[in-house]
């Protein structure tokens, strides 16, 4: 039975080398470049083995990693020095790169549309706005009135309901029916003369439409020739004696 495995995806030489150093757990601020080169061209060539292509840029990369490697060898390591710190400044760079673009797909809601954490802000609480005289005694004005509106209503605001005396429409008509037993005949106005209050309007009014109702009296006339007739039980006109 034929054993396989399957290597990992790398978007190119760099994300190959960054995966080599954190597996085999190096100093990517000194890197060892001979351990590096060896593990690199081995995936190189294992990539090979199973008939992946292999792109230029990886190709390039290892002769890059054999130029250094042999400056290295050089009495003077001058140009070694500055080739691996250019290799490392481009792996730095490519792995705060992957961990920004793994913070922001870890903040993706979807789409193009991305979140950042909330961030700690001290509040200030101080307060800057300027405001006009008229303004400032509006807003006084506005919430004394709803500081007043929690309040009990005051006694007085009820003063004329319940101070306001209430007559009855049967203490009229008793009114109405002594003054016609006096004359059996009076001026409708007359009835109204001396009414104190609007209630007293009321009860009169009431009690004599109650009286016409039950055929007690008539009204005749118009305007101030009015006249207000007792009637007999048999619903005739009395004659005053």
């Amino acid at each position: 039975m034929e054993i396989s495995y399957k290597l990992p995806d790398f978007e190119g030489p760099l994300d190959l080398l960054l995966h080599l150093v954190q597996k085999n757990k190096l100093n990517i601020y000194d890197i060892p470049i001979h351990e590096l080169l060896e593990q690199y061209m081995d995936t190189i060539h294992t990539m090979q083995e199973l008939d992946m292509d292999v792109a230029t840029e990886f190709l390039d990369m290892a002769a890059r990693l054999v130029q250094i490697k042999s400056a290295m060898l050089l009495p003077r390591h001058e140009e070694a020095d500055e080739l691996k710190q250019q290799l490392t400044g481009e792996l730095i760079e490519y792995q705060l790169c992957r961990e920004a673009a793994e913070r922001m797909r870890r903040q993706c809601i979807g789409g193009d549309l991305f979140v950042r954490e909330p961030a700690e802000i001290e509040p200030d609480y101080t307060y800057r706005r300027r405001h006009a005289a008229a303004e400032l005694l509006d807003a006084y004005l506005a919430a004394a009135g709803r500081g007043r509106r929690k309040l009990p209503p005051s006694p007085h605001v009820f003063h004329n309901i319940v101070a306001r005396k209430i007559v009855s429409v049967s203490s009229k008509i008793i009114f109405v029916l002594r003054r016609l037993r006096k004359g059996s005949t009076v001026s409708y106005r007359s009835l109204y003369e001396n009414a104190q209050t609007k209630s007293d309007l009321v009860a009169t009014f009431l009690a004599v439409l109650e009286l016409i109702k039950g055929k007690r009296i008539t009204v005749d006339g118009e305007g101030e020739r009015q006249k207000v007739t007792l009637l007999s039980r048999k619903g005739e006109a009395e004659h005053g004696s």
